[in-house]
């Protein structure tokens, strides 16, 4: 992945504040609990966009920036009354004045990848596709790519539901839009979903941290949750 491709990289994000974040993962976890656990999940996250073969990352940030965010990434508030209005405000926002393809993600996929990150780029960056898009094992999407921002494809789509991503997906299809697949990723929502990744993610913040909770008695102890040698790029 020596090839730097022409793309934004937008991480849409909330500053993890207990009790603002990951709201759903209460119970069994605390306020604070999960407020630790997205902040994890946020920075694995980061640090996957920073690893990537990309001109330009963004967080489109509601709140403040804390150490959780590495150098290299321009940040852009968020707007908008509901998370269709944030999504394609960030899109236009990003697009700024250097109109480069745009690939969007959220903090809750901390087992995305470069690679994943790479394929979707290439996709846009090379003409291929016009879009691309990653469903959600729950019927939403965690990755959204456009080669140039539309509100028209985003604004009243329903979100938080089980059917935001088919509903997304046709958008974008009934456009006229060549859409790249990718890969079905979890999010994390529940407490089933923070025990599936952190299982999949060992050495990540993410895993290390659902450990640490589980052996404070947050949630039951996973077998796997060994504390791990070595961290993920």
């Amino acid at each position: 992945m020596s090839e730097t491709l022409p793309v934004t990289v937008i991480v849409i994000a909330k500053e993890p504040v207990p009790g603002q974040v990951k709201t759903r993962l209460t119970p069994p976890f605390s306020p604070s609990e999960a407020a630790w656990l997205a902040q994890a999940a946020l920075a694995d996250t980061l640090d996957v966009v920073a690893a990537a073969p990309v001109a330009r990352r963004v967080i489109a940030l509601a709140g403040q920036a804390g150490p959780w965010l590495p150098p290299g990434f321009e940040i852009i508030p968020q707007h908008g009354n509901g998370l269709d209005e944030r999504l394609a405000a960030a899109f236009a926002d990003a697009y700024g004045i250097k109109r480069l393809p745009m690939v969007l993600i959220g903090m809750d996929t901390p087992q995305v990848t470069p690679e994943l990150l790479a394929q979707a780029s290439q996709s846009l960056a090379s003409g291929e596709a016009d879009a691309c898009f990653g469903p959600a094992a729950d019927g939403g999407y965690w990755l959204l790519g456009l080669r140039a921002p539309d509100w028209s494809l985003l604004h009243g789509v329903p979100m938080s539901r089980s059917d935001t991503g088919r509903v997304q997906l046709r958008r974008l299809e009934e456009a006229g839009l060549r859409v790249a697949m990718l890969p079905e990723l979890t999010d994390v929502d529940h407490a089933g979903d923070a025990a599936r990744i952190a299982a999949e993610l060992p050495g990540s913040r993410f895993a290390r941290v659902y450990c640490e909770l589980a052996a404070a008695g947050a949630v039951s102890a996973l077998s796997l949750c060994v504390m791990p040698q070595g961290h993920r790029p």
